[in-house]
């Protein structure tokens, strides 16, 4: 890579919501790294560089390990170019019961979804306040506004990235450095199976596009907005709902979209 084009680094980029946003990154000029850390990342980058001519680097990484995301920072600073805009996307989810859940899944979702995303933004956000220029986007949810009955640990971890991201933003301000959350409600990824929520009401109901939230978030953050609810308008009334709905209730209507069997 050794182009004047501004490079993005989006992790979670082989499906869903981080590839969607990768492939409207590249739309709108940037040249990429993408990381993931499966076999589809690799169709995923040649469609990027077939489809619009940017510089794709793709790197095969599984965040849940420190020596990975290690690994991706140095395949990134081994571009010699600067990160204008990180993406921080890669996430996992785990549904049912949680004394009946296994602990290493669960482990897994923390390691991923809140470990690497921490470890990755201290390296990013580093490197960004030291050229006094960048942007981060970090995938939060609309998960993080309500308890996770039934999938207690996923919506807590994205309560984590919701604070964090926040917390952060007002750390860098007049940094030149900013950060933007998104937060998604039930979208058309691959996310619910591989939680094993299939046989669930939100598992199984209608789904937001995967295309419309991933513009969404990157006009948020090309606009260096603190947040935005993504997604379709039934999504953003719920978020704008759960501003003002106790949590015993948000947590009892989780119950009904989540407990496993409510399919149908």
């Amino acid at each position: 890579m050794d182009t004047d084009k501004p490079l993005a680094l989006v992790t979670g980029a082989s499906s869903g919501i981080g590839k969607e946003t990768a492939a409207r990154l590249a739309a709108r000029g940037f040249d990429l790294v993408v990381c993931a850390e499966d076999e589809r990342l690799t169709a995923a980058a040649a469609a990027l560089r077939g489809g619009t001519g940017v510089d794709v680097q793709e790197v095969r990484a599984d965040l849940r390990r420190p020596d990975e995301v290690e690994k991706l920072w140095s395949a990134v600073a081994g571009t010699g170019r600067a990160v204008s805009l990180a993406v921080l996307n890669a996430g996992v989810g785990q549904g049912g019961p949680f004394v009946e859940t296994d602990l290493d899944d669960e482990r897994s979702v923390i390691d991923l979804n809140v470990t690497s995303t921490v470890h990755l933004g201290k390296l990013v956000l580093r490197d960004m306040v030291a050229r006094g220029e960048g942007d981060v986007l970090i995938t939060s949810s609309i998960a993080a506004t309500m308890p996770g009955t039934y999938q207690a640990i996923y919506n807590a971890s994205k309560a984590f990235l919701q604070s964090f991201a926040t917390a952060v933003r007002a750390e860098l301000d007049g940094t030149g450095v900013s950060i933007t959350s998104v937060m998604p409600g039930p979208t058309e990824t691959d996310f619910f199976h591989r939680a094993g929520m299939d046989d669930t009401a939100v598992g199984a109901g209608e789904k937001d596009d995967a295309g419309q939230v991933a513009e969404q978030a990157v006009a948020a953050v090309l606009a260096r907005r603190e947040k935005v609810v993504a997604g379709s308008l039934g999504t953003k009334a719920q978020g704008a709902a759960n501003d003002v709905l106790p949590d015993a209730a948000k947590a009892a209507m989780h119950r009904r979209m989540a407990e496993p069997g409510s399919a149908g």
